[in-house]
């Protein structure tokens, strides 16, 4: 996956987004008990701010959003399209937004997943992420993250 390119989203790759994060995440509602945040996120509005990001050559495949806040990089979401699932595009969103962080001289990143999500889980400890606070908020049991350099 490494030296694949990745861009800022436009108008033009909302569907795509959309399409994505409905594949992404719509199979844990029933996990969740509820719809997962992501799926009622304002992506028009994100994609005008400049905090989605898609691969360059698959657009429609994944995408992150992000943003710098204070001294971190808050990871906002990360969905990978189920057709795409297992090819690294997810790893490439989060090694981009670490970098962007980096080149930004912000002091790490910050996350939160659901404590229903158990893939997520297991995911961000190997990438280098530690368990900041759990805590539930507007229904949602959430574990926060971050990675520090």
């Amino acid at each position: 996956m490494s030296g694949r390119a990745i861009r800022h989203a436009t108008a033009e790759d909302l569907n795509g987004i959309l399409s994505c994060v409905e594949s992404a995440f719509a199979p844990y509602t029933t996990v969740i008990g509820q719809r997962p945040a992501p799926l009622d996120a304002d992506y028009r509005a994100l994609i005008l701010d400049q905090c989605v990001w898609v691969p360059q050559d698959t657009p429609s495949a994944g995408f992150a959003v992000f943003y710098a806040q204070g001294d971190l990089m808050h990871l906002e979401t990360v969905a990978v399209h189920s057709d795409h699932q297992g090819k690294g595009i997810g790893t490439l969103l989060i090694e981009m937004c670490e970098a962007r962080a980096k080149d930004l001289m912000l002091s790490g990143v910050a996350l939160y997943t659901n404590a229903a999500m158990i893939r997520n889980l297991n995911l961000y400890p190997r990438l280098g992420y530690g368990v900041a606070e759990r805590k539930r908020v507007g229904g949602f049991d959430r574990v926060y993250y971050i990675k520090r350099w």
